[in-house]
């Protein structure tokens, strides 16, 4: 992957359909890069109405439902390992897509956690995305967990 981008879900959105076309229009798509898209949605409202899909520019869609809490909290769903292991063999299997586009609702704490994290995965820099936002710790503390069992 070139790039990771984080995004809120309305950004998200305005990506993905920067790569619509109409019929035999193909050459007015502002965008023609391939992408993965991890869509992190929450719980409460059983997502946002919004669900991607794959095309030929969409490589693939991991769609994950938990909530931005980094602790137990009564009717919220904590992020678990085994979503930072869906995570993990996505990425890893989405290599070949240029554009990482990761989104929640807001695209300031779940997102961003699994937006740096991939970043540090793939060897890249993370910092702007580290700086920016408040990451999710216990989203990025997971992922970093299971990353570490596995290498």
């Amino acid at each position: 992957m070139k790039r990771i981008l984080v995004k809120s879900v309305y950004d998200a959105f305005d990506y993905v359909m920067d790569h619509y076309f109409p019929a035999g229009q193909r050459k007015f798509a502002p965008r023609s890069d391939t992408y993965a898209v991890i869509s992190i949605q929450d719980t409460h409202t059983q997502g946002f109405g919004v669900r991607f899909q794959e095309n030929e520019f969409c490589r693939g869609v991991l769609t994950l439902y938990f909530d931005d809490v980094e602790r137990p909290v009564e009717g919220a769903v904590l992020f678990t390992e085994d979503q930072a292991r869906e995570v993990i063999d996505f990425v890893m299997s989405m290599g070949k897509a240029e554009t990482l586009l990761v989104h929640c609702y807001g695209g300031e704490s779940r997102s961003r956690a699994v937006g740096a994290f991939a970043a540090k995965m793939l060897g890249a820099d993370n910092s702007r995305l580290m700086k920016t936002g408040h990451p999710n710790r216990h989203v990025l503390a997971t992922l970093e967990k299971v990353w570490s069992e596995r290498v």
